[in-house]
């Protein structure tokens, strides 16, 4: 995303320390799961099911623009049944994610018709040993741009407060969801 030359980039981190923002989600994860005895997430993912913001969930995977999204086409990936860690998928799990994942990154590329930046990345449960039955595997994606031509940027107040919106999370669900329509013809999908 903040290359010169597009081009495909990972990787992998891995320490002995939870960065804040996994800190964060797990705190809520936990006062959520401690008051309901329910996954946060998953809770979230039967609301947002085929409604305004979903873009072409299936029946294992809710693919969202969540209302909180700072970024303008940011998406959330939820597995729709209890996951912690991506090794705890099933088969048809990991099969229905590459679905999800082709039919969402074509739909980036076909939004101004080029290819789409985006940083995605995986939050799971921490391999320590210790069990968390409040976690739940997901995923986010923050991609810059708001037209073909203008990019995200956060700064000043967005960057030391608090990010604001540049279009609704509707909005943004609605074009996303005809650019994946359109650049995966044969898909269906229940949000409409």
């Amino acid at each position: 995303m903040g290359a010169s030359n597009p081009h495909p980039h990972g990787q992998i981190w891995a320490g002995d320390a939870r960065p804040r923002e996994a800190e964060k989600e797990d705190a809520a994860q936990r006062r959520h799961f401690e008051a309901t005895g329910h996954s946060l997430l998953l809770d979230y993912a039967e609301q947002e099911w085929a409604g305004p913001r979903d873009l072409g969930s299936d029946d294992d995977w809710l693919v969202v623009v969540p209302f909180w999204a700072a970024w303008p086409f940011e998406t959330l990936i939820i597995p729709r049944r209890p996951v912690a860690r991506l090794p705890d998928l099933d088969d048809r799990q990991r099969n229905s994610l590459t679905d999800r994942l082709v039919r969402l990154l074509r739909g980036y590329d076909g939004l101004f018709e080029m290819p789409f930046p985006y940083s995605m990345g995986w939050h799971q449960a921490p391999f320590d040993g210790v069990e968390r039955p409040h976690w739940q595997l997901h995923a986010h994606f923050y991609p810059p741009l708001l037209q073909a031509t203008v990019r995200k940027f956060m700064v000043g107040y967005e960057l030391l407060s608090e990010p604001q919106r540049d279009i609704t999370a509707e909005d943004a669900a609605e074009r996303l969801r005809s650019a994946i329509d359109a650049a995966n013809p044969t898909a269906d999908h229940p949000g409409g």
